[in-house]
C-alpha cells in the first residue's frame, strides 16, 4: 500500500511543479511585452561631417539635445520623447543645415542625413 500512495504523491508534486512552472513562464512573457509597452521614447541618427554637432529641438515642447559627431562621420541622439523635431548640423555653433518637421516615433528611429563635406555645408530647410 505504501508504494501506492508514494507514487501518486509524486506525481501530484511532479504536476505542481509543471503548473508553477507554466504560471512563471508566462508571468515573465507578460512582463517583457509590458516593458516594450512603456517605451516612450525614439532616436535620430545618421551621417554628418566630422567635428560637427547635430542638434534636435521639438516644435512642439522645445525641447533640446545636441551631440557631436563621431570620428566616423556618425551621431545618434536616443531618449527623445515622441514628436516632430528640427534636427540642425551645427559648426562651430552656428547652424548650417536644417531638416524640418521630422518625426520621432515610439521606440524607433529616423534617420536623416547631413551630405555635404566638411566647410561646404549651407543654410538650407529640407524635408
Amino acid at each position: 500500500m505504501n508504494s501506492i500512495f508514494s507514487n501518486h504523491s509524486s506525481s501530484r508534486r511532479h504536476g505542481r511543479s509543471l503548473l508553477l512552472a507554466l504560471v512563471v513562464g508566462g508571468f515573465a512573457m507578460t512582463g517583457a511585452s509590458v516593458v516594450n509597452a512603456q517605451a516612450t521614447a525614439g532616436k535620430v541618427f545618421g551621417k554628418a561631417p566630422m567635428g560637427y554637432a547635430v542638434a534636435a529641438r521639438s516644435t512642439t515642447t522645445g525641447a533640446h539635445r545636441q551631440v557631436k559627431v563621431d570620428s566616423n562621420g556618425r551621431y545618434s541622439i536616443r531618449e527623445l520623447p515622441v514628436g516632430n523635431y528640427t534636427v540642425t548640423l551645427k559648426e562651430g555653433g552656428h547652424a548650417v543645415m536644417k531638416h524640418l518637421n521630422v518625426p520621432v516615433i515610439v521606440g524607433r528611429g529616423s534617420e536623416v542625413d547631413f551630405d555635404c563635406a566638411p566647410g561646404q555645408c549651407s543654410e538650407t530647410a529640407s524635408k
